[in-house]
């Protein structure tokens, strides 16, 4: 059975290499997300899964207060490039 910490070092594996191919796929094709728009929208989710991460190996507050604090800014540099799209 997988513990949680195995859980999250699974799903953040998996989104980084997500990002990689996403990445590839654009620098080949051209076609794709704007490097920016996804650099900015996945990193929001892999510094919550981080965050998490740290929860579950009883991290200092710190760590955790500086995690959620990544998270809220890489999800607002996601909304500023949102917002300039429309």
């Amino acid at each position: 059975m997988l513990s949680g910490q195995t859980l999250v070092d699974v799903a953040l594996g998996i989104t980084v290499l997500e990002v990689i191919v996403l990445l590839v796929v654009r620098q080949r094709t051209g076609r794709g997300i704007a490097p920016q728009a996804l650099l900015a929208n996945v990193g929001a989710g892999l510094f919550l899964m981080l965050a998490v991460r740290a929860a579950l190996v009883d991290a200092p507050w710190p760590w955790l207060a500086g995690l959620f604090a990544a998270a809220g800014a890489a999800h607002a540099v996601d909304l500023a490039l949102r917002w300039r799209r429309s």
